[in-house]
């Protein structure tokens, strides 16, 4: 259990051999209706300055933020249970992140590690070969991006194979690049008008046990059926361990492993996108843990970094060394303060214990949603700190996105930071910071509740 102690502004939680001090008091408070004042001026700026296809979640515009809370600029203090989309998984502004960044800050911003390298880059290449699943001799090479990371693992896939055609799945999401967008199967917003995509880009189905009613083995078999009569032999096959934008869809065990094993059995790179999964957020370090996979190559993201921009694929040495020397990099690639803050992160994780912290967040998150359940919620499903309850019309399974929508602007207007997604719109997603206390998540699932 999180125990929580307030002194003044100042408040802290200890969770075994975690403590976390943030100065921000970790309690829900709305000073202004939302957005206020601020905000909507904030917002009239950003409609004349920011290119309009850059959407938002909610009408506010931050201030401080840390623990389980964002403050806006009118002093209302929202409970975060998006973590920015994933990504402040040991919370915003985490001590030892702070610390490494203000300290790399202070002894060089940039060189360009192709240019003129730097021991962090290879700290982190070393960490993630260390944490990433299997044994076996890896090497690691960094991005700035999830999108990024992913094209580099087609990239290198197809130097090692030869081969050209890459299979994703149905409701995947992997990135906003011309090649990530290919990948992708949701059109809007993510598609539309933007085409034409990168070529020999293939999908099958993906087991999806609230709508198919399939078994693992199964529901592999109709997966694998699909690339045999359609595709053959691709360079990779690249899925998500658990589903992100696509509804935070969990495969019915043994669909991974039947996949894994099949490229396996077929020379084929086994490419895990844990952009969204990775760095303790569904009670494993990494979500291929939790059926045993060991992906060809890994790609990681979001909450590598504590917020900072950094992106990683890790893999088996023989397939990350297939490609030729000056084929992968990038101007920003390892960034000298994201390393840091890397290295922060993984300390983070590892002295806080943040795994099973995770594992308390699935219990206490899935047993008050439970007892919220009626004929408008159809599934309740998710790992660690990564939940999702997709919303149906009542007495059927048939999405029903504008519950989803109204329940999300219900909880915003109450101050709750809540998301949404899923190829039908229809799911409302859950990705508290692990730092968060219990009674927030109690506060915030009160506030649901009430929503619904």
């Amino acid at each position: 259990m999180r125990k929580q102690a307030v002194d003044g502004m100042a408040t802290s939680f200890e969770d075994g051999g975690m403590t976390l001090t943030t100065g921000l008091p970790q309690a829900r408070h709305l000073a202004t209706e939302i957005p206020g004042p601020r905000s909507r001026e904030l917002l009239s700026r950003k409609e004349s300055a920011v290119a309009r296809g850059v959407g938002m979640t909610m009408p506010v515009f931050a201030v401080r933020a840390g623990g389980g809370v964002v403050e806006d600029v009118d002093g209302n203090v929202l409970i975060d249970l998006g973590s920015g989309i994933a990504v402040t998984t040991v919370g915003v502004s985490a001590p030892r992140v702070v610390t490494a960044v203000r300290e790399q800050a202070e002894a060089f911003t940039h060189t360009c590690f192709m240019v003129t390298p730097y021991e962090g880059y290879v700290a982190v290449a070393e960490q993630l070969n260390r944490l990433t699943p299997g044994t076996h001799e890896k090497r690691s090479v960094l991005f700035n991006s999830g999108a990024e990371a992913v094209e580099n693992a087609v990239k290198i896939a197809r130097a090692y194979t030869g081969r050209q055609a890459v299979v994703a799945f149905d409701h995947a999401y992997h990135g906003r690049t011309n090649l990530t967008m290919a990948l992708t199967a949701k059109n809007m917003p993510y598609k539309q008008g933007f085409g034409p995509f990168a070529p020999e880009i293939h999908r099958a189905p993906l087991s999806y046990p609230f709508r198919d009613g399939l078994d693992g083995p199964a529901a592999a078999r109709r997966a694998l059926d699909t690339i045999d009569k359609q595709v053959g032999k691709p360079a990779a096959v690249v899925i998500e361990p658990i589903q992100g934008e696509g509804g935070f869809i969990v495969p019915a065990p043994g669909f991974l492993p039947a996949i894994a094993q099949w490229c396996r059995d077929n020379d084929v790179v086994f490419v895990a996108d844990e952009v969204q999964t990775g760095f303790a957020r569904t009670g494993a370090l990494f979500a291929s843990e939790h059926e045993g996979i060991v992906p060809d190559l890994l790609v990681s993201a979001k909450g590598i970094a504590g917020g900072l921009p950094l992106s990683a694929v890790t893999g088996r040495a023989e397939i990350m060394d297939a490609a030729h020397a000056g084929g992968l990099g990038g101007t920003y690639g390892g960034n000298p303060i994201a390393c840091a803050a890397a290295l922060a992160t993984i300390e983070t994780i590892e002295a806080e214990h943040l795994v099973e912290r995770a594992r308390e967040i699935e219990r206490l998150m899935k047993d008050r949603l439970s007892r919220l359940r009626d004929d408008r919620i159809g599934d309740i499903r998710g790992r660690g700190a990564m939940i999702a309850v997709e919303l149906v019309r009542p007495g059927t399974t048939e999405p029903d996105p504008e519950l989803a929508r109204a329940v999300a602007a219900a909880a915003h207007a109450r101050g709750v930071i809540v998301l949404t997604c899923g190829t039908y719109g229809n799911v409302l997603r859950f990705l508290p910071p692990l730092s968060i206390s219990d009674a927030l998540l109690d506060d915030a699932l009160d506030v649901l509740s009430e929503c619904l």
